[in-house]
This record gives C-alpha cells, sequence and structure tokens, in this order.
C-alpha cells in the first residue's frame, strides 16, 4: 500500500473520525496512490489526503484553461463570437468531436470550442483554445489570483506523437522536472479553491461564474462522482493510464461540498467505465458528501 497520512479537519470530532474511517475502508488495498481535498462551501468542514501534493492534473487543466479564457475575454483581449478553423495540423486523439465529426475547414466560434473542451473534455478544442490563449497566459491569469501551483504545461499529445515537441509548451512546462506531469500540475486544494471562487462568483465577475458553474454541470462524463451520487453535480474529470480523476461541486442537500479526487498509479491500463480508479472516485465522493453534509 503507497499512500498517506489521512488528515482531516472537521467541526465535530466525531464526525471526523467517522469520515477518516470511511475513507480508509474505501481506500484499503487500493493498488495506487490517493489525493483528496473537499470542503462543504456552507459549514467550512474540510477533509483531505495529502492535499497540497503536486500532481499530474490530466484533463482537468481544462478548469483552469476555461477560467483563464473567460478572463481574456472579459478584458476585451479576444471575442466569443471568434471563428476557429478546423485543420488536420491541429487535431489530436481524445474524447470529443472535432477530429472525428468535423470537417477540415470547418469554422466554430470560440465559445463552441470552449464548451467541447469542457463538456465531451475534446482535446482537439483544448488545443486550438490554447492557440487562443496560450498556456503562458493561462498561467500568468493564475497567478493574478493567487493561485501558484496549477499550471498548463503544453498542449495534448494525443498518443504522444501527435504535437511536435518543441510546440504549445508554456515555460513552466519546458523546465525538464516539470515535464513528469504532463499537460498540467495542481494540487486538490488548488483545484477547490478555483471551485469554491467559481461558486462564490468570485472568478472574472458573478456572471462569468455561474456561467462556468453552467457548463461544468454539463460535462458528460458519468464514470466519478456522478456514477453514485443523484444531487446535481459540476465536475470536470480527467483520464491518463495510470490515472483518474475528478474535481466538482456536489449540490447536496446537506450543503455545497467541493472535492477534487486524484488517484493515480494504477498497474493496469483500463479506459472503461469501470476503471478501479473511477470506482474509487465514485466510493470516496459518496463517502465525502455523506460525512461532510450538514445533518
Amino acid at each position: 500500500m503507497r499512500y498517506f497520512a489521512l488528515l482531516l479537519a472537521l467541526a465535530a470530532p466525531a464526525g471526523a473520525q467517522s469520515l477518516a474511517d470511511g475513507l480508509r475502508a474505501r481506500i484499503a488495498g487500493f493498488q495506487g496512490t490517493v489525493t483528496l481535498y473537499a470542503k462543504n462551501l456552507d459549514t467550512g468542514a474540510t477533509a483531505g489526503i495529502r492535499e497540497s501534493d503536486p500532481i499530474r492534473t490530466a484533463s482537468t487543466i481544462k478548469l483552469a484553461i476555461m477560467t483563464a479564457v473567460f478572463d481574456a475575454v472579459a478584458r476585451g483581449k479576444i471575442k466569443w463570437t471568434k471563428r476557429i478553423t478546423i485543420r488536420k495540423a491541429n487535431l489530436v486523439s481524445g474524447s470529443g468531436v472535432i477530429g472525428s465529426e468535423l470537417s477540415e475547414g470547418d469554422r466554430l466560434p470560440l465559445r463552441d470550442i470552449v464548451h467541447l473542451m469542457i463538456v465531451l473534455s475534446d482535446n482537439s478544442a483544448t488545443n486550438l483554445t490554447l492557440d487562443v490563449v496560450t498556456a503562458n497566459q493561462v498561467n500568468a491569469y493564475l497567478d493574478r489570483i493567487g493561485i501558484r501551483t496549477t499550471r498548463s504545461n503544453r498542449k495534448i499529445r494525443g498518443d504522444g506523437t501527435q504535437l511536435a515537441p518543441a510546440q504549445g509548451w508554456s515555460d513552466f512546462g519546458k523546465q525538464p522536472e516539470n515535464q513528469k506531469y504532463g499537460i498540467g500540475v495542481s494540487t486538490p486544494l488548488d483545484m477547490v479553491t478555483i471551485l469554491e471562487r467559481l461558486e462564490r462568483g468570485e472568478l472574472v465577475s458573478p456572471e462569468a461564474s455561474h456561467e462556468m458553474i453552467a457548463i461544468l454541470k454539463r460535462q458528460q462524463d458519468t464514470t466519478g462522482m456522478r456514477r453514485l451520487i443523484d444531487d446535481p453535480i459540476a465536475n470536470k474529470t480527467g483520464a491518463l493510464d495510470a490515472l483518474r480523476a475528478d474535481v466538482g461541486i456536489v449540490y447536496s442537500k446537506g450543503g455545497r461540498i467541493a472535492m477534487a479526487i486524484y488517484v493515480d498509479g494504477m498497474p493496469k491500463i483500463d479506459y472503461g467505465p469501470d476503471n478501479p480508479g473511477s470506482v474509487l472516485i465514485s466510493n470516496l465522493a459518496k463517502t465525502i458528501v455523506e460525512g461532510l453534509a450538514r445533518k
């Protein structure tokens, strides 16, 4: 077993112990590492497992990219109506429709591209977005809002050969010690901080924050926290060969519970819906909601 010291900070000590036991039971025997952070935005109760450790984001970095695009639009740097042309050179493999269903030469507005990046986790849409708001610009925005561990490293390389070695990298991502993180790096604490500020209407503007939450609510991957929870959820998932991730807000009757869960180091590649990492995330999310919900 390769995980953690479990640290919980909850309003009630008895509840903290109960949640700690529940999380330990869920993780027992899992082949991989677990990092997570969760916060009930209404009560302030929190739970964490190595929540400040830097982790590979996979597609959850698209949350940070989206916030940077909304900021650039709000500051008049770009327009949502900007038309982006689909070119074969822009396309990479991965979830979505741009590479498989649209024709070369089609032109989509930036707003549609960003929606595809989040709702379908379209990798080609992500790269097209990073042509408009670069990874360096994403990181500069994160600096401005005080998020300094989360970084967009580069465009997505698809199967590993579909992006030229020097194409689409941020200055941070070019540093050899950061390339192990792939397309992005963050912490569960950072991701929950971004989600909380969105939910409170504090990023870009109240209207922009609420629009971003609405986009996250339309996200279509149901293999993680959406699997066992019937409450409304605004979230973004991520997947790599050995990693599964889910960051989002569960709008439970016991409070709005923001969480970021990452599992990595799984020994077997499995992109099916019942990947052990996805199943574990679903169980952890349910345990967290039950443990942090206002009674």
